[in-house]
């Protein structure tokens, strides 16, 4: 039986992969993991390409049963993993049974775990991808969160998975998201539509995350933002990271579902490598930002795809 049941679904829990980019170009969200990196690591960790589909868990983790022997691995935010009862180590792979169940006791740090299985998720691709849009609902699973009794399919296991079991990340390089540290922008790139007093209150004052905060963007709540004459621009491109700033002053970081065009002006972007960081922030949570250049984030950035050419490889795992 090559499936996952779900005993439990938890508070949402949705496939997720690296989403669908092929398709932004006619307005199609990317959505995806929110933490990319924890998934990607996820899949190289259990013997997977690391674009495969898993499962995103907000907050409250699922109970989740197998249907046959696989390799897991549980990245991201901490939510107290147990197998059978017993605790199991995050950012480790193990293997399950059939009948083998994954539970969690509770949250510990971070916002939103992820759980690899080898083969991955074996939903059927909507647009390149299985991720899930739920505004939408389409992808993932019926294109909603997973309930009780939900029999989640898998992949075919891949051959080196069964060499993966015990593969761990080397303590030093585990993302630690307790850790409180400024989240990293580039301005722009309507940065000149605000006032000077702006730009100094984004990279001085402290920003909370918002309750109505989800999957499309995090609302923050702290100084206003000044205008120099109004918010709205004519609608552009945007990204997820993107700081976008409505009428109220209050910035609205863009996340995995936000839509592909907005009409409000962006103050800046946060960096590719602190979305994670973002992403693992919850309601209550609080944020600062610090500035850096363009050269910066792209160095940031290939250290880190380097770093990860490496895991690939399987010279870095331990």
């Amino acid at each position: 039986m090559e499936y996952i049941e779900v005993v439990r679904p938890g508070l949402f829990t949705t496939v997720q992969d690296l989403g669908r980019e092929a398709y932004q170009h006619y307005g199609i969200a990317q959505s995806g993991a929110m933490d990319r990196l924890a998934l990607r690591l996820g899949n190289l960790l259990v013997g997977n390409d690391e674009g495969e589909a898993g499962l995103e868990a907000t907050l409250v983790g699922p109970t989740l049963r197998f249907g046959d022997a696989r390799v897991v691995a549980v990245t991201g935010g901490d939510l107290g993993p147990t197998l059978n009862g017993e605790p199991v180590a995050m950012w480790r792979s193990f293997k399950v049974e059939p009948g083998d169940v994954l539970a969690f006791t509770g949250w510990r740090s971070g916002c939103r775990a992820y759980i690899a299985v080898s083969g991955g998720i074996a939903v059927p691709p909507v647009m390149g991808s299985r991720s899930t849009y739920v505004r939408a609902g389409y992808g993932g699973f019926h294109g909603r969160p997973l309930r009780a009794g939900d029999q989640v399919p898998l992949g075919t296991m891949p051959p080196v998975a069964e060499r993966a079991a015990g593969r761990r990340l080397p303590p030093d390089t585990v993302p630690d998201y307790a850790r409180f540290r400024p989240v990293r922008f580039i301005w722009g790139p309507q940065d000149d539509l605000f006032t000077p007093e702006a730009l100094d209150t984004l990279t001085t004052g402290r920003y909370v995350v918002s309750n109505h905060s989800d999957r499309m963007g995090y609302r923050l709540e702290g100084p206003a933002l000044t205008h120099r004459t109004g918010a709205d621009i004519i609608s552009d491109y945007i990204v997820m990271g993107s700081i976008q700033v409505p009428g109220d002053g209050q910035p609205i970081i863009l996340m995995a579902d936000c839509p592909m065009t907005g009409g409000y002006a962006k103050i800046g972007v946060v960096i590719g490598v602190d979305l994670p960081y973002v992403a693992q922030r919850k309601p209550g949570d609080v944020l600062v930002f610090r500035p850096v250049s363009v050269e910066a984030a792209i160095a940031k950035w290939r250290a880190q795809e380097n770093w990860l050419s490496r895991l690939r490889l399987q010279h870095a795992f331990l």
